[in-house]
């Protein structure tokens, strides 16, 4: 067998690869990152539109290293990407991760030669790779959906998905703007642009649950009192099934009185960011009558917000499209007011749908909407879009794409049968969607990392996903998803956002905790599900 130059190549710089690069040169692995864009912070590097913020706050949203966080404040509870992005060139300034990078460089296919137990990788600028390991960080809006809209190349105004916003910016200033989709990154612009647009459209196909954010500044002098309790909450968020440090209840809605529920609800109203969400009673995501008390919190909400009774209606309906919180929530911080303003208009396309896009704007049933500015926050073709882009090819020959043809088919969320030694993180069938994205970094990241030291040390060269394993995590994953109210809605956790995708539970539906128990005994019994073999 010829070996290959690099032990393991990790495709993508948010989080996840960040943290498999630190940590497995570490383990003095010859390691190679590569990176699409030509910054640091995967997602946070593409998200850069008008008001895109994370929805997670800190310190919850950072690496539990104290290296890391000890010299480093924050301005605000919830930053947005510019401080994101500082951030990460942070994280570069204390780990030296730059030297093991290479920008612009998109990985375009992959080839596995079982001769060599090595992996082929060609990126989009020609260029060749042989790897051991493949560690794909691509997450889990790595494809931008944008839909056919008839018309759409003959618009005559300037458009852009927000994931390909320009990286220079566009400015909204006295803009006619429409925006087609609510769902965060959709939020997030209408919110900015509301504030300096000549006027805003808003094409909204389902209401968005936005919960409220509850933002604030973050000082210096308060930072350093709570960092003495930062190693408590970083080891409490992975002790959650949501990866946030919210505590469990373990109390069922209907346990309490009515009285005593909707001060619960107040005070997680007011906690703000995902605590209604995430922190609130545990039959919210299993029963309908439970949910529907939320959803009647969150409507009250709403409707106390907007002065216009038939907007507010549109905006949250009297009867739920979808059980509450099916949906990954946004979170919002002058959204609903945004509607009370002569400039914001909304368009309920379930009543009006879009026909076309004309030269001057976007026509539906009901007439043309004018506008010089197309904002397409369509979402994204998520979980498995970024890693069926890639023409990976395993040891039939046939693609990753080919694989879930029928259906997602994964061990651990982590790999899939006929694709030997390569592994993906924040991927289909794992807590992904469901987790705080750090967490899982580092929780399942440490998992990757041990399992590579062990083949390493014991000289194992090939491991591969046995298609038994397969099915088994495919059936405990619908299985699960079945006892919940996921299925009653089309999102993205269920793939029902894109036309012609299976629809299927996308994420592990257990929680953070039932995984990881997963995750660790496989390895404590020789990575049961996985077929090892040494030499080479």
């Amino acid at each position: 067998m010829s070996a290959p130059e690099h032990d393991v190549v990790i495709v993508g710089a948010g989080f996840a690869g960040l943290y498999q690069l630190h940590h497995l040169r570490k383990l003095g692995l010859r390691v190679t990152l590569l990176e699409a864009g030509t910054g640091l912070g995967g997602i946070w590097y593409w998200n850069c539109y008008p008001g895109a913020r994370v929805d997670s706050h800190v310190p919850l949203y950072e690496y539990s290293d104290e290296a890391i966080w000890r010299d480093w404040y924050w301005d605000e509870r919830f930053p947005d990407w510019q401080a994101l992005r500082r951030y990460f060139e942070h994280v570069d300034s204390v780990w030296g991760l730059r030297d093991g990078i290479r920008f612009e460089t998109r990985v375009s296919a992959g080839t596995w030669h079982e001769d060599d137990r090595c992996w082929e990788l060609r990126t989009d600028g020609g260029n060749v790779l042989r790897t051991r390991y493949v560690v794909l960080c691509t997450g889990f809006a790595a494809k931008a959906y944008v839909p056919d809209i008839p018309g759409l190349d003959g618009f005559g105004g300037e458009w852009s998905h927000t994931a390909h916003w320009p990286q220079g910016g566009v400015d909204l200033t006295g803009r006619d703007v429409a925006v087609i989709g609510t769902g965060a990154s959709g939020v997030q612009v209408i919110q900015e642009a509301a504030r300096v647009a000549e006027h805003v459209t808003v094409f909204q196909r389902t209401p968005i649950m936005a919960l409220a954010m509850q933002q604030s500044r973050l000082t210096r002098e308060d930072q350093d009192e709570a960092k003495a309790h930062y190693p408590e909450i970083f080891e409490r968020r992975t002790q959650t099934n949501s990866g946030f440090a919210y505590p469990e209840r373990g109390v069922n809605t209907f346990d309490v009185s009515e009285a005593e529920r909707l001060e619960t609800y107040e005070r997680l109203w007011q906690e703000g960011g995902f605590a209604f969400w995430a922190g609130g009673y545990s039959d919210l995501l299993l029963d309908e009558k439970a949910n529907r008390t939320a959803y009647d919190f969150w409507r009250s909400k709403v409707h106390e917000r907007v002065q216009d009774p038939a907007v507010a209606e549109v905006l949250a309906p009297a009867e739920p499209p979808h059980p509450f919180g099916v949906k990954r929530p946004s979170l919002e911080q002058w959204y609903y007011d945004a509607f009370n303003q002569d400039n914001v208009e909304l368009v309920d396309l379930r009543a009006t749908p879009i026909e076309a896009l004309t030269d001057t704007g976007v026509r539906t049933t009901a007439g043309e909407h004018p506008c010089d500015l197309l904002v397409l926050a369509t979402g994204f073709d998520a979980v498995t879009g970024g890693l069926v882009s890639i023409d990976l090819r395993g040891t039939d020959g046939k693609t990753l794409r080919h694989h879930w043809a029928r259906g997602v088919r994964t061990h651990l969320g982590l790999a899939s049968h006929g694709f030997p030694n390569l592994v993906y993180l924040y991927g289909p069938q794992s807590p992904s969607g469901f987790c705080n994205g750090p967490t899982c970094a580092e929780v399942q990241g440490d998992w990757v990392v041990d399992l590579l030291a062990h083949l390493r040390d014991t000289g194992t060269t090939r491991i591969e996903a046995t298609s038994e394993a397969e099915e088994e995590w495919r059936g405990m994953v619908h299985g699960i998803a079945e006892m919940t109210l996921f299925p009653r809605a089309d999102s993205w956790y269920m793939g029902a956002n894109i036309p012609g995708k299976p629809r299927e539970m996308l994420n592990w539906p257990g929680g953070l905790q039932l995984y990881l128990a997963a995750c660790r005994e496989a390895a404590a019994a020789g990575y049961r599900g996985f077929e090892l073999a040494r030499g080479g």
